[in-house]
């Protein structure tokens, strides 16, 4: 694995890994993250695909993991700066530096959200989407609606006004958030366009755009997605793209759990083979 820290056009520093293969076979795989979560989730997942010729590539997004700056209060970062910033920094670099591979990208949960925030996304060959919808909570089953309701719509924005950013690691979501970014969740959540609504507040939108084939990954223990939900950003952010979906059961992984992370799991590597072969 290679570490490497690249300089976005606002002088944020990024951490990025680079996962090489002895062998490859001309393939490169981009992982857009989820919200909260580090690089380092997908390290196995991006090992096992390094070991099948690809050269893989992670990278925390600016306020998480790697990236996280010595002082959350404050700090500027939003999921529209993630993709129209930070995604775009990242394939700049993959367009310098692997112009004659063929490109994939892998996007978890955000990381699918924002492919139409940067133009370069329609160099990618194919799409992989994890666990990604348009998260309005009238997407969402009932009792996470509930949920979901009280900590966007209180616990949220009471917490994050209060430390300046929102420590979501006390809520079991992952890494602390910068302000800007949680209050984007919260539109996600809580405004009925959600993903379009986000897209409203950037300069370019290249959603539109994209019309490559896109397999979609749907734990069926993922109770914060929905086939609605998926159905809805296919609609409403990205109607040309060629979709084909496929369910995973809690039964397929080795203890029966799968969630809205645990795919990446190492002890879920017997379902990799899943991606593996749409790539």
């Amino acid at each position: 694995m290679k570490e490497l820290t690249l300089n976005t056009p606002d002088k944020i520093q990024l951490s990025v890994k680079i996962f090489e293969p002895k062998s490859s076979n001309g393939k490169l795989l981009l992982i857009n993250s989820a919200t909260g979560v580090k690089q380092q989730i997908y390290f196995s997942f991006a090992k096992y695909l390094a070991e099948n010729g690809f050269v893989v590539i992670t990278y925390d997004y600016r306020g998480i993991g790697e990236s996280k700056p010595e002082q959350m209060s404050g700090f500027k970062a939003s999921m529209r700066i993630w993709g129209t910033v930070d995604f775009k920094t990242v394939t700049d670099f993959i367009q310098q530096e692997y112009p004659d591979y063929t490109k994939f990208c892998l996007g978890h949960s955000v990381g699918a959200l924002i492919l139409g925030m940067n133009d370069y996304s329609g160099n990618f060959e194919k799409f992989i989407f994890v666990g990604t919808q348009d998260a309005y909570i009238g997407n969402l089953n009932f009792s996470v609606a509930v949920t979901a309701l009280l900590g966007f719509g209180i616990a949220l924005p009471v917490m994050t006004h209060f430390f300046g950013y929102f420590p979501a690691h006390r809520f079991g979501l992952g890494e602390s958030l910068p302000k800007g970014v949680a209050f984007d969740w919260q539109t996600l959540i809580l405004n009925k366009k959600s993903t379009s609504q986000l897209y409203r507040e950037i300069k370019e939108n290249h959603a539109r755009k994209l019309k490559q084939k896109t397999f979609i990954i749907h734990a069926e223990d993922d109770n914060w997605v929905t086939e609605k939900g998926m159905k809805n950003l296919l609609k409403n952010v990205y109607p040309d793209l060629k979709t084909t979906f496929r369910e995973v059961k809690a039964s397929e992984s080795e203890k029966g759990e799968i969630g809205h992370i645990n795919f990446f799991r190492s002890f879920n590597k017997r379902l990799w083979k899943i991606a593996l072969d749409e790539l």
